[in-house]
């Protein structure tokens, strides 16, 4: 009786020790006597127990911070550069079985390229170009990483730290920059309102010219108008007596300065001096 119950009890060991349940974001490998056999999907699988074991293995996508270190660009200054590395296993028996532990070599190799990249790099260069740092770096990762079943999706460098002397002058550098473009701008906005200002006025004198011109032009033709009708108006009505009156002043002209006329009765000064007589002199009174 009691051998039955221990062979009970070691037959409910055996069974849930032989009961293994893998998570959807895990993948299993089963080992027999030390020995890959086979991998295991998610869900629940069975193993021989005592004979055969399984190393669950997360697939989920991880990631990697890389410690500050201190980098000399190649302009010799000394700058402080850290990185995070995204990754996920993508071969788990790999993974598991190719490299002791991913986390220190990844970090070991990302920091020998961070200072292979950033050493050919000057301080401006490598300021700059922070998108083709985590660009390298990512692929040197992932080349290494091909080898161990494991996947570097994402490398981005966190900081670039030069010393503190470079980084006030460079923030003095920046200071004057904003300045020079704030002198450019106002200078530009001025230029353009006095752009704007000349044109404005140009166009005014260019209206008021031509206003000017066409009154002008307005009045003469009117007063062309008005001597036009004058010049009708005299040859109309006043032609014979000015052709008269012209007579009559150089006549006045020519008398004042003598004594005695001889005039034919017939003559037209008779009738506009309104003389009268049988004849053909006349004497003038002076005054």
């Amino acid at each position: 009786m009691p051998f039955l119950v221990v062979l009970f009890i070691l037959a409910v060991v055996t069974l849930f020790a032989s009961v293994k349940i893998v998570q959807q974001q895990e993948r299993g490998i089963v080992l027999r006597l030390g020995k890959y056999k086979a991998l295991a999907d998610p869900g629940l699988n069975l193993v021989m127990p005592y004979i055969e074991s399984m190393i669950k293995v997360d697939m989920r996508e991880r990631v990697i911070n890389v410690d500050p270190q201190k980098v000399i660009t190649k302009d010799n200054v000394s700058v402080t550069v850290d990185a995070v590395i995204y990754y996920k296993i993508v071969d788990p028996v790999k993974a598991e079985f190719e490299v002791e532990d991913f986390g220190n070599a990844a970090t070991t190799l990302a920091q020998t390229n961070l200072r292979n990249i950033v050493g050919d790099k000057t301080l401006d260069e490598t300021l700059t170009a922070r998108d083709h740092i985590n660009t390298n770096l990512r692929l040197v990762l992932d080349e290494a990483a091909n080898g161990w079943g494991v996947k570097v999706t994402r490398v981005e460098v966190q900081k670039i730290d030069p010393p503190p002397e470079i980084t006030d002058a460079m923030s003095l550098q920046m200071k004057a920059e904003r300045e020079k473009r704030a002198h450019i701008l106002q200078a530009e906005g001025i230029k353009q309102s006095d752009i704007t200002q000349a044109e404005g006025q140009k166009n005014a004198e260019i209206l008021k010219a031509q206003g000017d011109a066409q009154a002008k032009i307005l009045r003469a033709d009117a007063e062309a108008g008005a001597i036009q009708r004058v010049a009708e108006a005299a040859n109309k009505y006043f032609d014979q007596k000015a052709q008269a009156w012209e007579r009559l002043r150089v006549s006045e002209s020519v008398l004042k300065n003598n004594t005695k006329y001889v005039l034919p009765t017939s003559s037209d000064i008779v009738n506009v001096l309104n003389l009268e007589g049988d004849g053909k002199t006349f004497t003038p009174i002076k005054k």
